[in-house]
């Protein structure tokens, strides 16, 4: 018996949250779907706070999301970050993310990470094919990964992520059926330029970074005939922090993201609407685009050329984060920002509100979403994240 799962993953999956036509009814709207998409999810209140970027800014504890070299530049000696998400509130009352993070700096050049993600998908009733009831579950999905990020030069870095992941979106059903958890290894490969440079007489640093995550495997469900693609995913940009005066700076940041696979195609149908089947395969016939069955690594290559409607399609697929972030004397934070996706492609568009505080060790972070509609799923989500971190007893920061 095949359970009805799919739902799980219009819940759970971000590019769908805004569709007002679901995929097949509108042939313009073509939201890229891939299974664990809570990988993609934001789990801290800095970077989300500033629109969703986080590639080139400063580094902090949770830069392992945003761009894992980030971290050889970390000042700090050690530190942990914890951060919680209750997720799509709008919908349900049970759904939450939990991250955390530490890591840990080797010398001035080298530093370490763990961090894990949990993703409580809250009470879901199940249902067979034919309606019926199998029960209340509590579907959850976690990963957990390893980090290396190290400085090659005193302006560039690089950094490396092994990661598993693990998702079960059945529950205890999996037990007694042909619908199984999932899981697979993923990595991560960053690279962050950091300069100092003076702009209008004033110091400034310029900042540049480019992030591939989650390189790896498709995952399945039950059948290996049924592997789904994980969130494979580039982001890069820049980031711009001046200092106005010896109190007061400001930060403003600017990501791109493209998931790296594959553009669903264009089916033929025939008059009355049904799928045109192919003899040969005895699969629905592409009208136009590629197949998406395809290998991790000729999905992602071919992930820049398979749109159906060519070049402009495929600048649709980008979505764009911008942000700024003011501190005041290194104590006190004010962040906002701006996150477009294209209609066809899921249409999020929201903006970003936050506030930071730092007092010795400490650090808290809040962050607020405020959508342009007001019914989305999205709308008033807030983050909120705490921060221990710690110098050595030698020095009071670790620096080049």
């Amino acid at each position: 018996m095949k359970y009805l799962l799919t739902f799980i993953f219009f819940i759970v999956s971000q590019n769908l949250f805004s569709q007002t036509t679901f995929i097949g009814q509108d042939s313009s709207r073509r939201p890229i779907i891939t299974a664990v998409p809570f990988l993609l999810i934001s789990p801290d209140s800095r970077g989300s706070a500033m629109g969703e970027t986080g590639v080139a800014t400063s580094a902090d504890a949770n830069s392992v999301h945003w761009n894992n070299a980030k971290l050889a530049f970390i000042e700090k000696k050690y530190g942990f970050s914890l951060s919680y998400v209750p997720w799509l509130g709008k919908i349900v009352d049970d759904m939450s993310i939990s991250y955390l993070s530490g890591f840990y700096k080797i010398d001035k050049i080298q530093v370490i990470s763990l961090d894990m993600k949990y993703f409580d998908l809250g009470e879901i009733q199940l249902t067979d094919n034919q309606g019926m009831s199998l029960g209340i579950e509590n579907p959850k999905e976690l990963s957990t990964a390893f980090t290396y990020s190290r400085k090659l030069t005193n302006n560039l870095s690089l950094g490396g992520t092994t990661r598993y992941i693990w998702s079960n979106l059945s529950g205890s059903i999996s037990n007694y059926s042909d619908s199984k958890s999932g899981s697979s290894f993923s990595v991560d490969l960053g690279l962050y330029y950091n300069k100092e440079i003076t702009l209008l007489n004033r110091t400034s640093e310029l900042s540049f970074g480019s992030h591939f995550s989650n390189i790896g495997g498709k995952i399945t469900y039950g059948s290996s005939k049924n592997l789904d693609f994980i969130p494979i995913n580039l982001r890069f940009g820049s980031a711009l922090k001046t200092f106005i005066d010896q109190y007061n700076s400001i930060t403003i940041a600017l990501d791109f993201n493209k998931l790296l696979v594959p553009t669903p195609p264009i089916y033929e149908k025939d008059n009355l609407g049904n799928y045109v089947m192919d003899p040969l395969t005895n699969k629905p016939k592409i009208l136009k685009g590629k197949n998406p069955n395809r290998s991790v690594l000729s999905g992602m290559f071919s992930s820049f050329s398979d749109a159906p409607n060519g070049f402009l399609e495929e600048l649709k697929e980008f979505t764009i984060s911008s942000g700024f972030e003011y501190w005041y004397r290194e104590m006190f934070a004010l962040r906002g920002g701006y996150f477009f996706e294209n209609n066809d492609k899921g249409g999020r568009k929201f903006l970003t509100f936050g506030a930071g505080l730092k007092y010795n060790n400490l650090g808290l972070d809040f962050s607020y979403i405020s959508t342009i509609d007001q019914n989305h799923p999205l709308a008033e989500t807030m983050r909120f994240s705490i921060a221990l971190l710690f110098n050595d007893a030698e020095s009071s920061s670790i620096d080049d």
